[in-house]
C-alpha cells in the first residue's frame, strides 16, 4: 500500500511534528501553562518525546499488519523528531527548572528514579540521532547499524517506565502509552520469530 511516490509525505509531517511546539510557545507567550509554566512546558515537551518514540516503534509493526510500506520512509524523520523534542524535554529540566546546577541535577539523577530512566533514555537516544545519516549507515555497515538502532526498543520501554514513575500513581494515559510500546514489541518480536523459524527449518 502506498507504495509509489509520496512527494508531499514528509513535507507533510515535519510541518505538523513542529505544531506541538508551535502550541507551547503560544500558550507560554499567553500565560496559559497554569502556575508553574516552566514544570508544564518541560512535561508538554517530554509528552511530545513519547509520542514520537512511538510512531517510531509503529513502522515496522505497522507494514508487519496492515502491509503499510509509507510510514518506513519516515522512520527516520520521526526519529530525529523524537531526539529534538527530548533534547528540549532534557534542557528544559537543566536549563530552566535547574538552572545549570549541576550538583543538584546530579543529586536529583542519583534519588530520583525516573530522572534517572529518562536521562538513560535520552543518552540512548544521542548515538542514534547521530548515526541517521546515510553516510553513518556506509560507514558503520548496515548490520552494525541495524544493531545500534535497535536501542529504539530500549528507549522505548525507558520512555514508558519514565512517564508511569513520573505519575507517581499510574493513570490512564500512560498506561495507554506503556501498553501500545508493549504492544509494538510483541509485534516486532512475532514478527523476528517468524522470519527466523524457517531459516532455521532451513539450515537444519
Amino acid at each position: 500500500m502506498a507504495s509509489g511516490p509520496l512527494p508531499w509525505l514528509k513535507p507533510a509531517v515535519f510541518t505538523g511534528a513542529l505544531v506541538p511546539l508551535l502550541a507551547i510557545a503560544y500558550r507560554a507567550a499567553s500565560h496559559g501553562l497554569g502556575a508553574d509554566p516552566i514544570k508544564e512546558a518541560i512535561n508538554r515537551l517530554g509528552l511530545v518525546t513519547l509520542a514520537f518514540i512511538v510512531l517510531t516503534l509503529a513502522c515496522s509493526p505497522l507494514k508487519t499488519l496492515f502491509g503499510w510500506t509509507f510510514p518506513a520512509r519516515l522512520r527516520r524523520m520521526l526519529g530525529l523528531c523524537a531526539f529534538f523534542y527530548g533534547t528540549l524535554h532534557v534542557a528544559g529540566y537543566a536549563v530552566l527548572d535547574q538552572r545549570l546546577d549541576l550538583a543538584a541535577i546530579g543529586e536529583d539523577i542519583a534519588k530520583r528514579r525516573f530522572i534517572l530512566v529518562g536521562f538513560l533514555a535520552w543518552l540512548l537516544l544521542v548515538p542514534l540521532a547521530v548515526t541517521s545519516t546515510k553516510a553513518m549507515v556506509a560507514r558503520l555497515g548496515f548490520q552494525r547499524w541495524k544493531a545500534l538502532h535497535r536501542a529504539v526498543y530500549a528507549i522505548g520501554l525507558l520512555g514508558a517506565v519514565h512517564f508511569l514513575w513520573r505519575v507517581k500513581t499510574p493513570t490512564a494515559e500512560p498506561l495507554a502509552y506503556a501498553a501500545v510500546i508493549l504492544g509494538l514489541l510483541a509485534v516486532r518480536l512475532v514478527s523476528a520469530l517468524r522470519t527466523r523459524a524457517p531459516v532455521r527449518r532451513l539450515l537444519g
